[in-house]
């Protein structure tokens, strides 16, 4: 239920802003000679702002007590930078911060409440786009990621009085397209897969565990070409 309210909520966000660039872009009578067109360049900077859903994934190890680690999905905020180094290859870097709610899943213990911790995810990819110059020009991507994860906190279920899950590089793949309203204005949705795996400590390293995360990464944004 909780991934059905995040994806139907992403779906609302892309409507939105096509909405949005649309209105932006709409020109006025004696303007409307002048909003040819001109599709990707080198030397592009694109700036975009939406929201993105993150949803990990449940699987991992937990030893001791066995069980799965497990972090709730969550929808927030992001910023990302896209800069052309041709019309058809660009460098995209993304920004934001997540919290999310952990616990072990089938444990001896059953469900264990690990409490809330935050994710700074930044995460560099190295897009492919094979139309740069249509409206409506499909992408596909590969980089890397180092997850911050900071803020640990929350409720938990006794014994476990405190965690702590390292920092973590990953890799990503990534797919998507932008649809241009005009040279300035369009509109982006974006899929990145995470492969994030982080150890986990708890109560000092009585009990470690690794989670294996590989969230999915779904943006819906609203762009502007500088």
């Amino acid at each position: 239920m909780e991934r059905l309210v995040v994806i139907k909520t992403m779906g609302g966000a892309l409507a939105a802003a096509a909405m949005g660039a649309a209105l932006l872009a709409a020109p006025a009578p004696a303007q409307a000679q002048d909003t040819a067109f001109r599709g990707k360049q080198a030397g592009d900077l694109v700036l975009g702002f939406g929201v993105i859903g993150v949803l990990p994934q449940s699987g991992g190890r937990v030893d001791a007590i066995g069980g799965k680690p497990d972090a709730s999905d969550t929808l927030t905020p992001q910023l990302d930078l896209t800069y052309f180094l041709t019309p058809q290859v660009s460098l995209n870097l993304i920004a934001a911060t997540t919290r999310h709610d952990v616990k072990v899943r089938g444990s001896a213990l059953g469900d264990v409440d690990l409490g809330r911790v935050w994710a700074l995810p930044p995460t560099l990819t190295l897009q492919f786009h094979p139309l740069p110059q249509a409206r409506f020009s499909p992408y596909v991507g590969a980089g890397i990621n180092y997850t911050v994860f900071y803020g640990e906190g929350g409720s938990r279920t006794a014994p476990v009085s405190k965690v702590d899950i390292e920092n973590s590089w990953g890799w990503a793949l990534n797919a998507g397209f932008d649809y241009a309203i005009n040279d300035r204005w369009g509109v982006n949705l974006d899929v990145k897969k995470l492969f994030l795996r982080p150890d986990v400590s708890v109560n000092g390293g009585a009990i470690g565990a690794r989670a294996d995360l590989d969230p999915w990464i779904v943006g819906a944004s609203l762009r502007y070409r500088f």
